[in-house]
């Protein structure tokens, strides 16, 4: 978070309440009954450019993948031909009457003067995915540029609020990614789980959310096992990736997948584990096939 803005503890005190704690230990006691769940397989297509989707297809049903995600309606046809799923939709954008890519990440939520464009573009997406039978999707908060992250909080909500009611009709989850501010996203404003935490409390409907990206919140925060355990209620998805450099997730890198896997699956999480790592070596079809097997946990 922005250092210059409010300390985050007295923050998140103000912020979450007796409701947020009440909240967590139900869903805690409800994952203790429940028991672990099994993660199933997806990945991120945007890490293969270079191979077509209709291969891609074909590689994922050959490595036990159930999910291509941050795909876009043309591709929906595609995914449903080899019986896959689409965990996470890319997101909408609409150009503004500065040239501003609106729904990008630098540009999301927290400004006001974002809201119309981004319920204009997101509600036919919302429509279009619904009908696919693709219920999560994705979105950002937009960079600082100087707003104080408490400010920022009050107008992701205002914006957040304007589309809960079709989201709740639909059935679709809009899904906040959380992303680190360090090293690839500079100024972005959803960078700790903390704020994300506050305006899932604020939003206040199941079907706004987050994903949890454990790459990013190496980086940013760490302590990734005992922050799934703390605040798993708020995350509808995870993703990938080796740190550092966002590489393969084996042992060249500092985190234990195994060991994060199992505690997602002690959750009670029965969702998608989205691969998003960039592979590095040169055949990036076997470099997946391994990230599989290492997030394979029994």
């Amino acid at each position: 978070m922005n250092p210059s803005s409010f300390p985050r503890r007295q923050f998140l005190n103000r912020t979450l309440g007796v409701a947020a704690v009440v909240a967590l230990l139900k869903d805690q006691a409800w994952a203790a009954e429940a028991g672990a769940g099994k993660v199933k397989h997806s990945v991120c297509k945007w890490c293969y450019k270079g191979i077509p989707l209709e291969t891609m297809c074909q590689a994922a049903k050959e490595i036990g993948l159930e999910s291509i995600e941050l795909l876009d309606p043309p591709d929906f046809e595609t995914l449903k031909k080899y019986g896959l799923h689409c965990a996470m939709v890319s997101f909408p954008t609409a150009m503004s009457a500065d040239n501003k890519k609106i729904g990008s990440i630098p540009h999301g939520f927290n400004r006001l003067e974002h809201h119309d464009l981004l319920v204009q573009a997101y509600e036919p997406l919302m429509k279009t995915s619904a009908e696919a039978g693709f219920k999560q999707i994705i979105c950002f908060s937009g960079n600082r540029d100087g707003m104080s992250d408490e400010q920022g909080l009050e107008n992701c909500t205002i914006g957040l609020k304007r589309l809960m009611p079709l989201c709740e009709k639909l059935g679709v989850t809009l899904v906040m990614e959380l992303l680190n501010s360090k090293v690839n996203h500079p100024d972005y404003m959803c960078d700790h789980s903390d704020w994300g935490v506050a305006l899932c409390e604020k939003v206040g409907s199941p079907h706004f959310k987050l994903l949890y990206d454990i790459y990013h919140m190496q980086i940013m925060e760490g302590d990734v096992i005992a922050t799934i355990r703390k605040q798993h209620a708020y995350f509808a998805h995870y993703h990938t990736g080796g740190v550092p450099g966002r590489a393969e997730i084996d042992d060249t890198q500092e985190l234990n997948y195994p060991a994060i896997v199992k505690a997602i699956q002690d959750t009670g999480y029965t969702g998608y584990l989205g691969q998003e790592f960039i592979p590095k070596k040169e055949d990036k079809l076997a470099s997946l096939k391994q990230a599989v097997g290492i997030c394979s946990v029994d």
